[in-house]
């Protein structure tokens, strides 16, 4: 078998899809985007796609190797989603053509389903008591959301009341036993970061996500003092280098690298390994499509240490489609009871609508996100 053509799909909300065909007519199906630098993304497949047009699609170990090492660059969000993309499209390949789910050929799922948390709220908390309730109503047994609005490196402590009141409605509104994760999104620093982990610490958190920007990890050292919380960090990590000092240093409780971001399944899985050697928790990243999401169930169902998976049905970004419009086999993400089963049909285990992609493709998307700015004029974190 070799590879012959990769197509790439922009369709919206905010998406990349890849079709990697083959000379026997079998299609693997991958997720390669940057949120708001898809067009860049779709370059940086098609520079790779010069190497692997007529290579065998089986070889995908060698073929991350060489797509990762044969340049002299490397690394960053832009090529390592690339990668993403095309190692899921390759284990999509490799599955279909032998009539196994991916979880099979590495190793077989040691769990049937994973815990799933809901999106509540927006880009600003608000009125997400109420949206939180609605989402416990519908089965959810943990939700997330960002736990404040921008934030200077030293701000104020109304700024900080209100975050916590915000914290405080919602777990008054749906009891103790509801997950709650709360997402400071890099939105705050060091200075801040401190004080708001501190003061959310009684409302059991499941998590705090991003405390502080990745770049910044040597702050975790302080937070870590100032909470009990569990702190979740990792989507903006793209590799078994990123995550190596993250996982030595020992601050971090859960990772989340992303699997349309951080090397694809091949690499993913030897991340959540890495981390599962240092007794931490493996919660993937997935804002994104139903390719994506496939994809995290996969590595999911291999992983000791996964514990919950982010998934976006619903999410205020999906505005006009959302991920199950892409997929004729809509049921293949069965979610009961706060949990979504792992797919068991070969490859990734989800029929894309080819048609419906192309037609979505025509409108496509310029996706970016909103830029912020402080009541001072300087720019703020989203």
């Amino acid at each position: 078998m070799k590879i012959t053509k990769l197509t790439t799909y922009i369709v919206p909300p905010r998406w990349l899809f890849l079709k990697v065909e083959t000379d026997e007519g079998i299609v693997g199906w991958g997720e390669p985007v940057v949120e708001g630098r898809a067009l860049t993304v779709q370059a940086a497949v098609h520079e790779l796609e010069d190497y692997l047009i007529g290579k065998d699609p089986f070889l995908i170990e060698d073929h991350w190797t060489v797509m990762y090492r044969g340049g002299f660059y490397r690394g960053g969000a832009v090529h390592m989603s690339a990668i993403s993309g095309i190692d899921q499209a390759l284990w999509d390949i490799k599955g279909k053509a032998l009539g196994q789910p991916i979880h099979s050929l590495l190793g077989g799922q040691l769990r049937d389903r994973i815990k799933v948390y809901s999106w509540i709220g927006g880009d600003r908390p608000s009125d997400v008591a109420n949206n939180a309730k609605e989402v416990v109503a519908r089965g959810f047994k943990a939700i997330k959301l960002n736990g404040c609005e921008e934030m200077q490196i030293v701000d104020t402590n109304e700024k900080v009341e209100k975050a916590v009141e915000t914290i405080a409605a919602i777990r008054e509104a749906i009891g103790p036993h509801i997950g709650i994760g709360v997402d400071f999104h890099g939105r705050v620093h060091k200075p801040m970061a401190k004080v708001l982990a501190k003061e959310l610490d009684p409302y059991k958190l499941m998590f705090i996500e991003e405390p502080v920007l990745s770049e910044n990890k040597e702050a975790l050292r302080d937070i870590v003092n100032h909470t009990s919380t569990p702190i979740a960090l990792g989507e903006r990590l793209f590799s078994r280098w990123d995550f190596k000092q993250v996982l030595s240093d020992g601050y971090v409780d859960i990772i989340q690298p992303d699997l349309s971001h951080a090397g694809g399944i091949t690499e993913c899985r030897k991340i959540a390994a890495m981390a599962e050697a240092y007794d931490v928790a493996l919660a993937p990243h997935c804002p994104l499509g139903p390719i994506a999401l496939a994809a995290c169930l996969q590595v999911d169902a291999v992983s000791y240490n996964a514990f919950i998976q982010e998934q976006s049905l619903g999410i205020h970004y999906n505005k006009g489609n959302d991920i199950l419009d892409y997929i004729s086999n809509k049921e293949v993400f069965q979610y009961a009871d706060g949990f979504v089963s792992i797919p068991q049909g070969p490859g990734l285990g989800i029929e894309v609508d080819e048609a419906y992609v192309i037609e979505r493709a025509k409108e496509g998307h310029r996706w970016r996100n909103p830029i912020w700015r402080h009541a001072d004029g300087s720019f703020a974190e989203w």
